[in-house]
């Protein structure tokens, strides 16, 4: 990608190095907590791009009518002078402000026209180890996510290392594809479709819970080729050869079939919440080659 021309989101809170990573997990219904290493399977399918890891811990809950609840008080600090203090001019950041930036004038666009409305740009926080949200304490262990209750993307960088050096998952693109996912997320919760999977989520089973989470993801994942799309559009200069190729190879990295079989050496389809690899490539590829919402509707299709 070339982002030397991209103006910088102002929409990015920078907390690396600045602790509050403590607590004792996500709060479930109930006042119930689960710890990160409790259940296997549900971090790894959280690991990579979820609404929010509570969602798959509490098993498919996308909505924000009372199934998060907020942040429990600290109950250890860390040190930040222990931990390194990162530039906000870093590399890293400035990919992040930059790609955030080109999603903000993109999705703009595209509600400006097919909505005759405004968007709402969400906020992005870079954190180190685990940070406040509106949705609990949120762990670097679980990847990046979107929390709906305060409509704000969570990133900490060290997961992009992870992508390239564990899942072969390399290039700017399959970087810029992890935010373009999590902002895709923020443009249901904005379009009321995450309100409407919770409704439908509370009259059914877990398993019907989780196939209701694999069309958001899903979905996710082809409004993050749409966005691709029109700000190709926008831009020709913007993607290079290759870059749509290097966020299908990081869809397929992180497809639950092939998480399943590396983490516990077989795969459970009911267990599914983001959908397999091919699934997931082929729905980020319908966005990529049509760049249109219309063709989106993992909801409606009869097969995934």
């Amino acid at each position: 990608m070339r982002l030397d021309d991209e103006a910088e989101s102002r929409n990015v809170e920078d907390r690396r190095g600045a602790g509050g990573g403590g607590g004792g997990g996500f709060r479930m219904g109930g006042g119930r907590s689960i710890g990160i290493g409790t259940i296997v399977i549900a971090l790894a399918a959280a690991y990579f791009f979820g609404i929010d890891p509570m969602l798959i811990l509490s098993g498919g809950s996308t909505g924000q009518s009372g199934s998060y609840s907020q942040p429990q008080p600290q109950q250890r600090q860390t040190d930040s002078r222990s931990q390194p203090q990162a530039s906000a001019n870093d590399q890293g950041a400035v990919f992040v402000r930059r790609v955030l930036g080109n999603t903000e004038r993109t999705w703009q666009q595209i509600f400006r026209t097919q909505f005759k409305q405004d968007y709402p740009a969400p906020k992005l926080v870079l954190f180190s180890g685990g940070t406040r949200t509106a949705c609990g304490t949120g762990q670097s262990a679980m990847g990046p996510f979107y929390c709906p209750g305060d409509r704000t993307v969570y990133i900490d960088l060290s997961f992009y290392r992870e992508l390239r050096d564990r899942f072969g998952a390399s290039g700017d693109f399959a970087q810029a594809y992890v935010i373009a996912h999590e902002v895709g997320h923020h443009v249901q919760n904005v379009l009321g479709i995450m309100n409407k999977v919770d409704a439908a989520r509370q009259r059914t089973s877990r398993e019907q819970a989780n196939q209701l989470s694999v069309r958001v993801e899903l979905q996710a994942d082809c409004f993050a080729g749409v966005w691709a799309n029109v700000a190709q559009k926008n831009n020709a200069k913007l993607i290079e050869p290759g870059d749509f190729q290097e966020g299908l190879n990081a869809a397929g990295a992180i497809g639950d079939d092939r998480l399943q079989k590396e983490t516990q050496g077989r795969v459970v389809p009911e267990a599914f919440t983001h959908g397999t690899s091919s699934q997931r490539q082929r729905w980020l590829n319908r966005g990529l080659a049509t760049g249109d919402l219309g063709q989106c509707d993992t909801f409606g299709a009869k097969t995934l």
